[in-house]
């Protein structure tokens, strides 16, 4: 199976630390597509300043904010229109350390079949009521999944199996804001796509704003939640039919060691793994 990867970075209204992470996924020899969902100034002429399509950067503008989901679906549609079979996810806020994104893609890369997410591991700068929320969705998500599999489908950061990703959206509607990262790693579990979590130290910088809107994006989440339980419960056998296989070598835990770059972690692009 072959493995090409490139990054997909929505972004709205987040650009200070933009050039950082594309530097740092470019130094990995994958190429980046920033969607700008729909950026106020200053931020939409910051994205626009990064567009270099000919040093493996491309910024995709969106007329309006469209939303996170929807933003990383365009994402998705690029990357595979560009000839890639697997996509990172990563958030533009500077919140997730890019030190672990070699340790995603060798798991990728390994296990091609899988969506690789980060675990979030947070310091005492995670607001107390984000935490809080984040826990009660880890609660939801166990009983939708009827696994413990998924230990976090908040975290921004992650790399999709693009061809599962494609049949997913094909079939089914997923939560196009805050609610998309849960909802699809939900989704995506119920069709027997196997979960790896990775590890992945996780900051909230100070003076970035977050884009979650705090009783929108709750509700939102919350309506999801009841939504997936409801189809749980309707799609029951088919579900259970279709359980995400253990894959070998990962039942205990252990992350591919991978270097700084992708020389000797990862395929050369194109190269057949399997």
């Amino acid at each position: 199976m072959m493995f090409i990867p490139c990054a997909i970075i929505p972004s709205f209204n987040h650009w200070q630390v933009l050039p950082k992470i594309i530097a740092e996924v470019r130094r990995l020899g994958l190429p980046v597509f920033v969607i700008d969902d729909g950026n106020t100034e200053p931020a939409t002429s910051a994205l626009a300043a990064l567009a270099a399509p000919e040093a493996g950067v491309t910024v995709h503008r969106l007329d309006r904010n469209l939303g996170k989901g929807s933003a990383v679906i365009v994402g998705f549609r690029l990357a595979t229109a560009g000839g890639f079979t697997h996509a990172v996810q990563l958030d533009a806020d500077g919140q997730h350390d890019l030190a672990a994104l070699p340790q995603l893609l060798a798991a990728a890369a390994r296990y091609p079949e899988a969506v690789v997410s980060g675990a979030p591991v947070y310091d005492s700068s995670i607001p107390t009521g984000r935490k809080i929320g984040r826990w009660i969705t880890h609660i939801w998500v166990f009983i939708e999944t009827l696994s413990l599999r998924l230990t976090d489908t908040m975290c921004g950061f992650r790399v999709y199996p693009l061809a599962a990703v494609t049949a997913l959206l094909a079939r089914e509607s997923v939560g196009r804001r805050m609610d998309f990262d849960i909802e699809i790693m939900v989704r995506l579990f119920w069709r027997g796509v196997p979960p790896i979590m990775v590890p992945v130290r996780v900051v909230y910088p100070p003076g970035n704003p977050s884009n979650f809107d705090l009783w929108r994006d709750n509700l939102r989440i919350s309506l999801m939640h009841t939504r997936l339980v409801l189809t749980l419960l309707w799609r029951l056998p088919g579900i259970l039919s279709h359980r995400p296989p253990l894959l070998k070598d990962w039942h205990n835990g252990e992350v591919p060691q991978a270097s700084g770059h992708n020389e000797g972690c990862l395929p050369r692009p194109g190269e057949n793994i399997r």
